[in-house]
């Protein structure tokens, strides 16, 4: 067990959990760009989004389930939030284990404005 999303899923390396079930790991991010940061990754390991075979695309679902849970819980529903999820070297992806960003808690820049 190399990844360390692996490893935080095993709760070999400790997190600031913000949602577990049998399924997926939601916990702060170390690094945050936003007063909310939070990682939610799939407690099975998938490089990334095109790794997923399609008999266990519901996880995707249920990933998305779990961020509207959190939001309402941490109240950025009527605000907002961001959702992102890298795929790949040119995608920036750095860890190669399926993870979704949630980002809140401020007015986020509009993205598309971006690297044009």
């Amino acid at each position: 067990m190399n990844c360390i999303f692996c490893k935080i899923a095993a709760g070999v390396i400790p997190s600031t959990k913000v949602y577990e079930d049998d399924k997926v790991l939601a916990f702060n991010d170390l690094n945050p760009v936003a007063p909310v940061h939070i990682l939610i990754i799939p407690k099975e390991h998938f490089a990334s989004i095109v790794d997923i075979p399609e008999e266990k695309m519901e996880i995707v679902a249920h990933i998305h389930n779990v961020i509207n849970k959190i939001a309402v819980e941490q109240g950025f529903d009527k605000t907002g939030f961001r959702v992102i999820t890298n795929c790949g070297d040119d995608g920036g992806q750095e860890v190669k284990h399926l993870h979704y960003h949630v980002l809140a808690g401020k007015k986020l820049p509009n993205y598309e404005a971006q690297d044009k």
